[in-house]
């Protein structure tokens, strides 16, 4: 039997979460300063710190995972026990926008561990506008101000049509930098984006309005300098700091009722 036929095999079978008892899935957002996880059926389970033991080690440094077994201890102590026993879930993991293939890879070889059915990655940028319920039929601007990494994206049809990062964020703060850094570097950065636009997509996602995720969205002195800064409205995503994790359970929600997780 094709994939293409487990899946039509499968659409008449599936009932929705929590009551299908045959499948598992988890969504996970893996940032420099904090883990979230999301289990189909459940929620939000687990936001904690991304720290190794013993010795707190941070395994993943400016959105790069520098240590992948260190990592993978780290996600199977914080979610192996909350899934059920012998189970195969489906993940999708988030990933930055600039990552490239190697940070999908080692990300992909941290969650092995679960024993997973499948792993899908989803762009951060695109989590947190699936979690705003931003329908990719008009382009959109998003940015996601982390503890150390920030990043600004354009969208247009669920695809990422420019970007850019800095190795900044609100973890910075205590470090020497100030909110104002923080909105000048993202400042700069949109700015870049609408200079390189060729196709005035930039333009009309700016003035329908950028949307603010991340640690950032929550600090009011870095979101009023960036609402003064930008070339249009600014829209805070509900519950900034978890969007990424929500929207990447709202992609595996829909893998769910696709029956992907079979295949």
């Amino acid at each position: 039997m094709t994939a293409v036929s487990r899946v039509r095999a499968g659409l008449g079978r599936h009932r929705p979460w929590p009551l299908c008892r045959r499948c598992c899935g988890v969504a996970l957002d893996v940032g420099s300063a904090r883990t979230r996880a999301w289990v189909a059926g459940r929620g939000l389970v687990a936001d904690v710190p991304t720290v190794t033991f013993p010795g707190a080690v941070h395994p993943v440094q400016r959105g790069t995972v520098v240590d992948v077994p260190g990592l993978a201890r780290m996600i199977d102590r914080v979610i192996g026990g909350r899934l059920p026993r012998h189970a195969r879930p489906l993940i999708v993991v988030t990933t930055p926008v600039l990552g490239g293939t190697r940070q999908r890879e080692t990300v992909r070889a941290a969650v092995r561990g679960l024993r997973p059915r499948g792993v899908l990655t989803v762009t951060g940028a695109r989590a947190v506008a699936l979690a705003a319920g931003a329908g990719p039929s008009r382009p959109r601007l998003v940015l996601d101000v982390g503890a150390h990494l920030t990043e600004v994206v354009l969208l247009a049809d669920g695809a990422v049509l420019d970007a850019r990062r800095a190795a900044l964020g609100t973890g910075d703060l205590d470090a020497g930098s100030t909110c104002a850094d923080i909105a000048e570097t993202v400042a700069a950065m949109v700015a870049s984006v609408l200079r390189q636009d060729r196709t005035g997509l930039a333009l009309e996602a700016s003035r329908a309005g950028a949307l603010l995720a991340g640690g950032g969205a929550l600090r009011p002195e870095l979101t009023g300098r960036l609402t003064g800064s930008l070339h249009g409205p600014l829209r805070i995503v509900p519950a900034p700091h978890t969007a990424a994790v929500r929207g990447a359970a709202r992609l595996l929600e829909a893998a769910h009722a696709l029956a992907l997780i079979h295949i």
